[in-house]
Parts: C-alpha cells; sequence; structure tokens
C-alpha cells in the first residue's frame, strides 16, 4: 500500500490515542520497527492494551467486522423484470384490450406477459452474497493479552493496537505487524496465491515489498500452519487488506454476456420498428374509414405477431439444458447466461496452483552423491519409482547410499505425514514436507521402520531466522553415535558442511561449486531447492542446540520440488489453443516457478511474456494494456492487478475467463465476462462472486465448459432462425391484410398460440440439439459480432416470405372458395404449423442422425424434435377440433382432407431450407 503522506510515531502523544481508520491507513507498517509501531498505536509490547482504552477504541471505530452489502427484496426483483420495452407494449395492449372489454384476448396478453416476468425472476441470480460470505470467512476468536493478561475474545471485539497471540491451527483475526516469532509458518493462498504456508519474521522491509513477500505481517483471515507468534493489530473490518478486497467486489460492475447484450440491442430495434409499424397501421386503418376500435384491434395483432414471446422461453431452456450438460463434466453453472458466454470466450486467465497443477508437492529430481536422480509419480500417493539415466534404482546394491541417505534425512527431519483416507492419500501437515514422505516412500523407506530404528531424542523446529530444521536420533549401540539430520534452504545448509557423500556414501572433500550449479539448474526449472545434511554426535548427546550445528556438517544431497501440472490440463490447455482461446497465468505464486509450469503445459514458451506484480506497478496505462494483451504469465501480482488486467483485456475487446479459489480472486471473478471458482479449495467468498464452479478444481473442466458453451449457442442461433420467421410471416400477413382493407387471416388470440404453444413445442427440441465434433476446431467468434448477421437475416427474410405465402395464400383461397372466415383461419395456421414441422426437420439433426444410424455408424439419434413434432401434432388436434378450443380461439374442426391438405403446404419449405442451407449452414 503507498503512503499519501509519511507518518512517524512522534506525531501522535503516547498517552491518548486519537487516530482514527483513515488515518491509520496512511501507514506501511511493514516499514516501521517493532519500536515504532507499538509507539504509534500507543499499546505495549507484553501487556497490550486496557480493558478501559480497548473499550473506548471500540465504541469510536467500531467492530472488527467487513461492512455487508444488502441485496434486493425479492418483491424488487419482481417488478424489475417488467423493466423490459417489449413488455411495456404487451401490457399497454393488454390493458386497452381490457377497457374494450374483450376479457379473453386481454387475459390471454396478461398472461403471456405474466409467463415472462415468472421466467426472468427465476434467471436473476441470488441477491450477492460476496461481501457476507467475506465477512463469515474472517470471524473467528482470538488469543488477546489485555492488562498483561491472556484472554479469548471473539474477532469483532477486537482493536487497533491490542496484542494477540497466535499459534499453530489459528485464523489470524485482523491485520498484525508482527512483534515477535518462533517458526511461524502462515498459510496466505487464499489472500496472494503464493501455494506453500509463508515463514514469518519481524525484521522492517522497504516500502516497495509486494504484499505476498511482507513477512513481518499476518494478515486476517490467513491460518497459522506452525510455529508461535505474538503481533500487534493495525488494521480491522474494511481496513484490512481483506476488507479491502470486498471494495474491490463492490466496485466491480456485473458485465452484462454477449447474448444479454444481443438480446438487449435486438429488443430496443424490434421495439422501434413494432412502434412504428403500428403508427402506420393505425394511420393506414384510420385512413380507410375503419373504426378506431377494428383498427386498434388489427393493431394489436400486429404488435402480438410481431413480438416473439418464446424468445425468453427458449432462450432460458436452451441455457438450462446447457447448465446440465457442463453440470455432467464438473462445472456448475450458477447465473445462467454464463453459459452461452464460455461459447464466446477469447482468453482464459487461469490461476495456477490447484487448476492448472496438481496442488500437491512432489518431488522430481535429486542430486546425492554426485549424481542426477528422477522421481516418477505425483502428488502424495507413494506410487512411483526413483530413476537414474531412466531407469529404476536398486537400493541392494552399494552405488546409491547417498540417495538412500538424503531420503531418509528427509523423512526423519519431518512432522509431517501422510495417511490413507477417504480412498485417497492425505497429507497432515506442510506440503514441502509431505513430498518428501512421499519420495522416501517410493525408495522402500517408511516412517515406522525408521524411527524404530532411529528414535527421535529432540527437536529444533523450523526458524526463519536459521533457515532449517534439525532432529537428533539416537543410532544402535554398536557405533556409539547419535546422529543430527538437518534440512532447510541451500544458503543455510551449505555453509555449515565441510564434507559430502560419495555415491557409495563414502566421505568426499564437499564441491560447493558443483552443488549451486545444480541449485540454479533445478531453479530454472521452477523448482523449490531443499538440502540435507547430517552430523554424527556422541552417544551422550541427548539434547540440541544451534552451537551443535555451526560446523562439520556431512552434505547428503538436494531435493527439488514442485507443485507438478495435471496430464489433462495440459491436453485442454492444447485443445484451447487449437480453438483459437488464449491461455494465460495469473498466480501469487514466484515468477520462475509460474513460467516453468506454463512452459511445461504450452502456455508460453519464452521469457518475455513472464511479468512480475512489481513490473506491473510500475507500468503507465499504455504499458499495463500492451503488458495483458501479450504477457502469457504473471506473478506475484496483487488482487486489485488482477482486476486490472482483467478490465485492460476487456478493453481490447476480449470476453475474459478467470479462474481463481482464494480471497485475492474474487475482484477480478466478479469483474470477469464469466468468473470461475474452485468447487474444492475455493474460498466462499470466490464462490460467490463466480459464475461457475468447478466441482474437481481442474482446467480440464474449462475446455469442456466451453466446448457446452459453443453448442449451446448454435443452438441459440438455430432456435432464432426458427422462431423470427414465425413472428415476421405473421407480421407481414396482418400488415398486408390491413392495407389492402381485407378481413385479418390470423386474430390476436390466434397469435398468441402459435407464438406460445405451437412454436415453443417446436422449437424446444432445438435445445436439446447435440454439439458438433468439429465445435473445438473453430476459432472463438468475433464478441462484436451481431446476433442477427448478414447471412442469418437473409434466412430468416426466405423463410419469413414462405410463412406469410401459406398464412395469406390459404386463408385467401379458402376464404373465397367457402367463404367461412374460420375455417379459412383454422386452415391457414395449421398449414402454418405443417410448415414449421418440415422447417424443424431440415434444419436439426434428427434426420442426419438416424440416417447414420441406419448406416451402422455409431451415432445416437437426436430424438427430442420428433418428440416435439408429437406434442405439437396433439395440440394441434385439440386446437382445431375440440369444441372448447374452438370456442376460445375461433376455430372449426377439419375434415382429413383438409388437414391433409395443410399437411401437403407446408412441405416445399424443405426445398427452401436446402437452398438456404448452402449459404448459411446451421448444424
Amino acid at each position: 500500500m503507498k503512503v499519501e503522506k509519511k507518518m512517524t510515531a512522534n506525531t501522535i502523544a503516547t498517552n491518548n490515542f486519537t487516530q482514527t481508520t483513515k488515518d491509520l491507513l496512511n501507514y506501511e507498517w511493514h516499514t516501521l520497527s517493532t519500536q515504532e509501531v507499538v509507539q504509534t498505536l500507543t499499546s505495549h509490547s507484553q501487556a497490550g492494551l486496557s480493558d478501559e482504552e480497548a473499550i473506548a477504541r471500540h465504541e469510536r471505530m467500531g467492530a472488527n467486522q467487513l461492512t455487508s452489502k444488502a441485496g434486493k427484496s425479492p418483491w424488487l426483483r419482481f417488478i424489475e423484470q417488467f423493466n423490459q420495452p417489449l413488455l411495456y407494449i404487451l401490457l399497454a395492449a393488454g390493458v386497452v384490450t381490457l377497457l374494450l372489454q374483450d376479457w379473453i384476448d386481454a387475459g390471454v396478453i396478461f398472461g403471456v406477459t405474466l409467463i415472462n416476468v415468472i421466467i426472468g425472476y427465476i434467471q436473476e441470480s441470488k441477491a450477492e452474497g460476496a461481501i457476507a460470505a467475506l465477512s463469515q470467512a474472517v470471524t473467528t476468536e482470538a488469543t488477546v493479552i489485555r492488562d498483561g493478561q491472556k484472554t479469548r475474545l471473539a474477532s469483532t471485539e477486537l482493536v487497533v493496537g491490542d496484542l494477540v497471540v497466535l499459534a499453530s491451527g489459528d485464523k489470524v483475526p485482523a491485520d498484525l505487524r508482527l512483534l515477535s516469532v518462533r517458526g511461524l509458518q502462515v498459510d496466505e493462498s487464499a489472500l496472494t496465491g503464493e501455494s506453500v504456508p509463508v515463514e514469518k519474521a519481524t525484521a522492517s522491509l522497504a516500502g516497495d515489498t509486494p504484499l505476498a513477500e511482507r513477512s513481518n505481517m499476518a494478515y486476517a483471515g490467513s491460518f497459522i500452519t506452525f510455529g508461535q507468534a505474538q503481533g500487534i493489530v493495525v488494521a480491522i473490518a474494511d481496513a484490512t487488506e481483506t476488507g479491502r478486497i470486498s471494495e474491490l467486489i463492490a466496485s466491480s460492475s456485473d458485465l452484462k454476456t454477449p447474448l444479454t447484450r444481443n438480446i438487449d440491442k435486438f429488443s430496443k430495434t424490434l421495439l422501434y420498428v413494432i412502434l412504428g409499424l403500428a403508427a402506420l397501421t393505425f394511420a393506414v386503418g384510420l385512413g380507410q374509414g375503419e373504426s378506431w376500435i377494428d383498427v386498434f384491434k388489427a393493431t394489436v395483432a400486429l404488435v402480438v405477431s410481431a413480438i416473439p414471446e418464446g424468445l425468453p422461453v427458449i432462450v432460458t431452456v436452451t441455457l438450462a439444458i446447457g447448465v446440465s450438460r457442463m453440470a455432467r463434466r464438473n462445472a456448475i453453472i450458477r447465473k445462467l447466461p454464463a453459459v452461452e458466454t464460455l461459447g464466446s470466450t477469447t482468453v482464459i486467465c487461469s490461476d495456477k496452483t490447484g487448476t492448472l497443477t496438481e496442488n500437491q508437492m512432489t518431488v522430481q529430481q535429486i542430486y546425492a552423491g554426485g549424481q542426477h536422480y528422477t522421481v516418477s509419480g505425483i502428488g502424495y500417493a507413494p506410487d512411483g519409482e526413483i530413476l537414474i539415466n531412466q531407469q529404476p534404482v536398486d537400493f541392494n546394491t552399494d552405488e546409491h547410499i547417498a540417495v538412500w541417505e538424503s531420503l531418509a534425512a528427509g523423512l526423519l527431519c519431518n512432522d509431517s505425514h501422510i495417511e490413507w483416507r477417504d480412498g485417497q492419500w492425505n497429507l497432515v501437515g506442510t506440503p514441502t514436507e509431505g513430498a518428501l514422505i512421499t519420495t522416501a516412500y517410493k525408495a522402500g523407506l517408511t516412517p515406522e521402520n525408521l524411527e524404530q530404528e532411529l528414535p527421535r531424542i529432540d527437536t529444533i523446529p523450523f526458524e526463519s531466522e536459521f533457515q532449517y530444521m534439525a532432529t537428533l536420533h539416537q543410532l544402535n549401540a554398536k557405533r556409539r553415535l547419535n546422529t543430527i539430520y538437518l534440512k532447510g534452504s541451500v544458503e543455510a545448509i551449505l555453509q555449515r558442511c565441510d564434507s559430502m557423500l560419495d555415491a557409495q556414501g563414502q566421505q568426499i572433500a564437499l564441491n560447493p561449486t558443483a552443488i549451486e550449479q545444480e541449485v540454479a539448474d533445478m531453479a530454472k526449472q521452477g523448482l523449490r531447492v531443499l538440502a540435507l545434511a547430517k552430523k554424527e554426535v556422541s552417544s551422550h548427546k541427548h539434547s540440541l542446540d544451534h552451537d551443535d550445528l555451526n560446523q562439520g556438517l556431512v552434505f547428503l544431497g538436494l531435493q527439488g520440488i514442485i507443485d507438478p501440472p495435471r496430464a489433462e490440463a495440459i491436453a485442454a490447455v492444447q485443445a484451447c489453443q487449437s480453438a483459437g482461446i488464449q491461455v494465460k497465468t495469473i498466480t501469487g505464486d514466484h515468477a520462475l516457478t509460474a513460467a516453468a509450469i506454463a512452459r511445461q503445459m504450452g502456455i508460453c514458451s519464452a521469457e518475455e511474456g513472464v511479468f512480475t506484480g512489481k513490473q506491473l506497478a510500475q507500468m503507465d496505462e499504455q504499458e499495463f494494456a500492451q503488458a495483458a494483451e501479450q504477457g502469457t504469465v504473471f506473478a506475484r501480482v496483487a488482487p486489485e492487478q488482477k482486476l486490472r488486467l482483467v478490465k485492460a483485456l476487456q478493453l481490447k475487446g476480449e470476453i475474459v475467463a478467470m479462474t481463481g479459489d482464494g480471497v485475492n480472486d474474487a475482484p477480478a471473478l466478479k469483474q470477469a465476462d464469466i468468473g470461475v471458482a474452485m468447487g474444492l479449495a475455493g474460498a466462499e467468498v470466490a464462490k460467490e462472486s463466480a459464475d461457475m464452479l468447478l466441482t474437481d478444481d481442474n482446467f480440464a473442466a474449462i475446455e469442456a465448459a466451453v466446448e457446452e458453451g459453443r453448442g449451446v449457442y448454435r443452438n441459440l442461433r438455430k432456435a432464432i432462425a426458427f422462431l423470427l420467421p414465425i413472428n415476421v410471416g405473421e407480421s407481414m400477413t396482418i400488415l398486408i391484410a390491413i392495407f389492402l382493407a381485407t378481413a385479418l387471416p390470423i386474430l390476436p388470440i390466434q397469435i398468441l398460440w402459435l407464438n406460445m404453444v405451437s412454436s415453443v413445442g417446436l422449437i424446444a427440441p432445438l435445445a436439446f440439439e447435440p454439439k458438433s465434433g468439429q465445435v473445438m476446431q473453430q476459432p472463438p467468434r468475433n464478441p462484436r459480432e451481431k446476433l442477427l448477421s448478414g447471412s442469418l437475416l437473409q434466412r430468416i427474410f426466405a423463410i419469413s416470405v414462405f410463412n406469410w405465402l401459406v398464412i395469406f395464400g390459404v386463408f385467401q383461397w379458402i376464404l373465397q372458395t367457402t367463404g367461412n372466415e374460420a375455417l379459412a383461419r383454422t386452415m391457414a395456421i395449421n398449414g402454418l404449423v405443417a410448415a414449421e414441422v418440415f422447417y424443424l426437420l431440415s434444419i436439426s439433426q434428427f434426420l442426419p442422425s438416424l440416417v447414420a444410424r441406419i448406416q451402422g455408424k455409431r451415432q445416437s439419434i437426436a430424438y427430442a424434435p420428433a418428440i416435439g413434432i408429437v406434442v405439437v401434432g396433439f395440440l394441434q388436434c385439440l386446437f382445431s377440433q375440440w369444441s372448447i378450443m374452438n370456442q376460445v380461439f375461433n376455430t372449426t374442426p377439419l375434415t382429413l382432407i383438409q388437414a391433409l391438405i395443410c399437411i401437403g403446404i407446408g412441405l416445399p419449405v424443405v426445398l427452401v431450407a436446402l437452398i438456404l442451407q448452402r449459404f448459411d449452414p446451421l448444424n
């Protein structure tokens, strides 16, 4: 956090704390010494605050609780569904029809409107609970020292200046400046993205130290995994780093998806067209001397025919089917429009740890006895081998004693363990230690056997000051020597060694140059390198201190550890790239590690595309935008930088999918066009901010969801190509009838039947259409591409003309030959439904899949269109033949010959569809 004005401890009175929460935001606490921090906050490093002072500060500064955002009431969300231009027209038409006492028509119009509103209400996502979830995530109890006495308090009662005691297993209750630590390790992955616990210290740091590297701070919501500490509260509630993230969430806009943007634009355009045509119709009718009531009814017929009432229904059904299919592929959709957005995604910004990688630290390389070994297997499952020159190591010979000693040291100098539970191997302890244990298992070593042979006598736990852990073990009585094993950083171990083992286990002179070269080679591959050593001491030695370890150690070897990429994620990245989708890694991890994983996955091939958070912070807006576009790996980035990266890509016209699992990911998840959270390891606030959850936390599920999303868009396009020609054909029929001053071929209530029953019944099967096998072999569609492209408009116009010819032609033919308006309208409507049936068969995959199956190909038949045709056929029989329906809809029963004539009239649409398919293929 940058300082707006430099403050020192001398700027306030030490006997009267008057600072406000806003004042405290101006301090860079990690840059101050522990004494300066205590003085600035008018506290005490041993006794803490007095109860009276704590109460006073609580009253002045408020509770240590994040401000929650109130959601909309259910009634308000329901009423807001009426805020749609096309519904305004329907409501107005319904009101006037009601005033004209045309009760049935008015009731049907209002019923259709209400159905659309209910569908919209169901689609509305739950009131956003991201900030409330964040508040719940940091509510806990804390051990506090007040008046020199330890006490347990709810975290909400903490105030700035409180002295907090931390121990292993605790959740950090507020932002703390650490005053004293002993082997403290903190899991900050939810806040910073760091994949392993961070070692903490107390020394002051430079002002430009990134959040993830502030080793003297402990932040609210993180967890203590090892050690103890005391810290002083420097920020509470919204002033904490977690609180700042909640503000970013609140400020992130809920972006419209490409689909909703296109439908909104289409609705507004259609609104103006309908109003214009309605005004023209009304004027022409009055000009022809018709009564205003008859003209108004004709105008209502035009309005009702032009509004695609079935569009919201089919959009909802199509998206819901996509949701179901994605769920079967481990992707849970929380917000329906996100289904279609996935299909138009152009950039995926993925977190590294657990999404692209296994989230299980694994030893991949070992250097011992001057030889280089590799380790097969992934994660904490002890399945794999120790290999040299791609051949398994035979530990029954004397050729590999050094590597055996290195593995034994990693197993014995260790406070963690792995256990079989719930059908898999689970780690109890720290990831790095888990990796060492698993590797020892692969060599046939077990803790039970080694600890029985070499029981532990004493331990020096890991401390960041010394950068190592040491254990003392009792050897057998014959040698009359005990052994000390060490593991830690290469620098800390190497400076204490004066010899090393050769491959056969003989002590030789230390070769630091060769060791350092090995360390450099491993680091280039993104491996975290641990060094191991031992020292033999007298059997009378039963306790350890640091003086025992200053010199005389024997170097045993190096173990290179990494969180390896998922094999299925590598394939998924390649599939996305083949589909024209860029994949970028945005992580809080180290740049070298992130770049190494990205290279293994094919995300990047050179160092040019790697940027760190510190580099991004120094860029102006133009440089930042260029880095966002050209970069492929962004490491050590802060939450606000993730948010900026997403916004920068969106400004370039990209449709961005962002994955994440931590509190630090939530603002970017909310800003992204499609936010993807981890269902297993994800923080609750990340899940609440996301549009989609991955049930297996695997990048491969994103690729599968993109594939389904593209299939959904194709089905929506088919649905629009089917639905709009019906509305346009009906509107042309009404317009031409008014201009020619003839009777209306279809009445408003009959139009509503066509639009809401017959058409929807036939269009719904398109939502169940299977996706094409080539869907991931094509680039993403242009985000700026209109929903109604030129080729689609040509198709809609051609089919609309055919539908108009059917309705108007059949009506005039039957009217002139029989003089029966009810029969003419009934046959016109059934002729149109027959044309719809044949058109559906022409654009769906039912017939192609049936033919393929008959030819013996292994392909499932797309049965949905056949089911829809049967259902609509039954409903049309009721519409035409049932006396009650005849009375409601002004229809009349048909003879068998008349019904067959209607079917035959619709058949030529197949020829029209075949011609259009050559210019605008929908499959």
